[in-house]
């Protein structure tokens, strides 16, 4: 079947099309880097991460450019400088390389271009000057911005009028706007601020402007398709359409909008007020960012996900049932037919249903269980490692993710195991039984044959 996509623009599920087959286009908005990512930027990394692979799937791994950006210019990032006494350069160093590096850990593959708002300061100002010049903005007491009522289509992705999208943002309200709704593209920077010299005096450029800058010159003035988090829809994605389309004679921005729906933790929306933002590394210090991946793809994209330790905890067992139907003794078959993986396959081309998809995973490896034939089993065993793969799971060794153990537990479980063996060598039986209650007591275990312990595994 051919890939469906929900767009957000039209509001209802579309067979995807890209512009070009040769080089499909895919924009996503990444994070401001000043602090650690929280679970709900986990969420949309992953989610589009998924779409990544399944076009890659489709269309090719060389006929993908995704390009995901990084915003190191923004008041957010002023602030904690100014709060932590860390120069700017080095915090937004410092939390975009841990950024990359949670979002590795939970399975999700580098963007294939990852521009840094601050590099694209030209090309923004360039985009300005042409709104400008087209009537679409205005200069005034050092800032610019774009006028609203310049743009009747305004609205057109929120599905609202103008005055409610007013009503329900935070708009700043300042004398120099001819309009209570016209927003910031660029704004003057004080001497402690970061800034850049442009037709309107030193300063810096807003928000949205950002991303219609980068995502124009990686990937054109049209491209197939632009994604975030649903709270992105107004104002930000609002904005980014009225200025870049306002800007090429009203030509399209991006084809099909896509957007992730809301995290919540246990029941709760995040906030700094409530003490319960959920950081990524808060919870890789406990669980492996596989499960936490594959608890993050148990909820579509586009559903509502409450972030529990229930759903952690199940994202683990089912993974642990997983990588046990893989650690049969039978080497894994050759998929000969795509028969196994085309259930997969399909559910993840119907909008991204990933749980669908894994009610397959679990089928397989329920197959695996039940079949005496080892060739079969092989052929399910691939099937099931290939459905994973696909979706950014099962990639590791299935021996090591059962025994679910650091390198410095793995050593100590070892050396118990071999004092075991001492003992009953010495048929000290009782010492013997005693090492294998107390590793079993932990979770461990062990695997026995005549010959010795030739495995362990947690529980």
């Amino acid at each position: 079947m051919p890939l469906v996509l929900y767009n957000s623009l039209t509001r209802r599920k579309e067979p995807f099309e890209p512009l070009d087959a040769g080089l499909v286009r895919m924009y996503v908005c990444g994070p401001t880097v000043y602090d650690l990512a929280h679970i709900g930027n986990g969420r949309a990394v992953v989610a589009f991460d998924l779409l990544y692979r399944v076009l890659r799937h489709t269309y090719g791994a060389n006929h993908v450019r995704y390009v995901r950006n990084i915003t190191d210019v923004e008041d957010k990032i002023i602030a904690a400088a100014r709060e932590t006494g860390e120069a700017i350069d080095a915090l937004t160093r410092r939390t975009t390389a841990e950024f990359h590096a949670d979002m590795a850990a939970l399975g999700a593959l580098p963007p294939d271009i990852e521009p840094r708002a601050t590099a694209y300061i030209p090309q923004m100002i360039a985009l300005i000057e042409r709104l400008i010049a087209a009537g679409h903005a205005y200069a005034a007491e050092g800032h610019v911005l774009f006028a609203v009522a310049s743009w009747p289509s305004y609205g057109k992705l929120a599905r609202r009028s103008r005055d409610e999208m007013i009503a329900g943002a935070r708009v700043e309200v300042a004398t120099y706007k001819r309009d209570p709704g016209d927003f910031v593209l660029w704004k003057p920077s004080t001497p402690d601020q970061p800034g850049w010299d442009s037709p309107w005096g030193r300063g810096r450029p807003g928000w949205h402007i950002e991303c219609s800058a980068m995502s124009e010159t990686e990937l054109g003035e049209t491209f197939d398709i632009h994604g975030g988090g649903l709270d992105l829809i107004f104002p930000h994605h609002e904005n980014e359409i009225a200025q870049s389309e306002s800007a090429h004679a009203g030509h399209p921005f991006a084809r099909v909008w896509m957007h992730n729906e809301m995290l919540t933790v246990d029941g709760v929306k995040m906030s700094k007020s409530l003490g319960n933002i959920t950081t990524v590394r808060d919870i890789l210090a406990n669980a492996p960012g596989e499960a936490i991946r594959l608890a993050l793809l148990s909820t579509h994209y586009r559903d509502p996900l409450d972030w529990t330790a229930q759903k952690l905890a199940q994202a683990r067992a089912a993974l642990d049932r997983w990588y046990r139907a893989l650690s049969t003794p039978e080497q894994d078959g050759e998929v000969r037919e795509m028969r196994h993986v085309i259930p997969i396959v399909e559910a993840l081309e119907d909008d991204l249903n990933a749980p669908l998809a894994i009610s397959h995973l679990h089928a397989l490896a329920g197959a695996i269980n039940r079949s005496a034939d080892p060739h079969e089993r092989a052929t399910f065993k691939a099937s099931l490692r290939v459905g994973g793969e696909l979706m950014g799971l099962l990639n590791g060794n299935p021996e090591v993710w059962l025994r679910g153990a650091s390198d410095a537990e793995a050593t100590e479980i070892e050396t118990r195991i071999a004092e075991r063996a001492q003992a009953r060598k010495e048929r000290r039986f009782a010492d013997a039984d005693s090492i294998r209650a107390e590793l079993l007591a932990a979770g461990i275990v062990l695997e026995d044959k005549p010959d010795g312990t030739t495995a362990w595994r947690r529980e």
